[in-house]
């Protein structure tokens, strides 16, 4: 396991099961420290990363549905950045949490996330514009999302396209969740809403 940064605010919520909220108050507060940073799948544009060990600090809290102070917070945070796999956490006198047991498998698939995406998704300006694909396609990681909120399973997916992984789309859909589209909405916006 690495400590350094390489998961967005956006991911380490989706991962950990809580919402943007959680995360983003624990950056404002300072106890999870962001890098700014990028990779093959960010392309060129510098983000706010986070390390991974920041998945199992916001499924903690998350878990928790307990209010701590911020000197508390940041022990938990602490204590998880040491050992991330860690069954206990000590955040005060005579109070331990059982980080395992509330998030289970959560920086599993943190790293397995992590490693498909930068083995799968790549940004590059020459390749439909510099929209997120699929290494080796022109699949925009937003095409595969939307086959999906339309009623295809993966495997309808992977019977369409047979050089590709489980792995693979798994990874675009995850990282179409938690890389919105940016600008103004195309085609009928609203038919979504239904």
């Amino acid at each position: 396991m690495t400590d350094a940064a390489v998961l967005t605010p956006n991911e380490v919520a989706e991962l950990a099961g809580a919402s943007i909220r959680v995360v983003e108050k624990a950056i404002e507060e300072r106890v999870l420290s962001v890098r700014f940073g990028s990779s093959p799948a960010m392309g060129r544009r510098s983000r706010r990363m986070l390390p991974v060990y920041s998945v199992v600090y916001a499924a903690a809290i998350a878990g928790l549905g307990l209010k701590l102070s911020i000197a508390h917070k940041k022990e938990l945070a602490r204590g998880i950045a040491k050992s991330p796999g860690g069954k206990r956490v000590k955040v005060a006198p005579a109070v331990e949490i059982d980080v395992g047991q509330l998030v289970g498998d959560a920086l599993e698939r943190s790293e397995k996330y992590r490693a498909a995406r930068d083995a799968f998704i790549v940004v590059d300006d020459e390749v439909m514009g510099g929209t997120p694909v699929i290494r080796g396609t022109r699949m925009t990681v937003y095409s595969v999302l939307g086959r999906i909120k339309h009623g295809e399973s993966i495997d309808d997916i992977l019977e369409d396209n047979p050089d590709l992984t489980r792995a693979a789309i798994e990874a675009a859909v995850m990282y179409a969740r938690t890389h919105p589209m940016v600008g103004r909405p195309g085609g009928r916006p609203w038919a979504d809403a239904r």
